[in-house]
């Protein structure tokens, strides 16, 4: 339900197209087959991480913006990330933060 809303919220903001992934292969097929403009993510996923979902796609088609949604920022203390939210998040924290990275793509 949340990565629903997520999903809305994002469309909300400009976005033609969401992707859902629950899992690192997940999220890096998805991105294979059709490179992100922009990555909101879940620090944990059902088999492994969302940064490092991140870092392997990043790896696969260059640098793509990502915000994480999270309850446990200091997870995040090792990795680049374009803006992160705490959990429980603002719908217009999360539009604001799309727009903005939207900006450059």
């Amino acid at each position: 339900m949340i990565a629903f809303h997520i999903g809305d919220v994002v469309e909300e903001a400009g976005a033609t197209s969401v992707t859902f992934a629950q899992t690192e292969l997940e999220a890096l097929r998805a991105a294979m087959a059709r490179r992100p403009d922009i990555i909101v993510s879940d620090v944990s996923l059902l088999t492994g991480t969302g940064p490092d979902a991140v870092t392997s796609i990043r790896l696969c088609v260059g640098r793509v913006p990502a915000i994480f949604i999270t309850g446990n920022p200091e997870a995040l203390d090792r990795y680049d990330h374009d803006g992160m939210l705490g959990k429980p998040f603002e719908s217009d924290q999360l539009k604001q933060q799309v727009e903005r990275l939207a900006v450059g793509c």
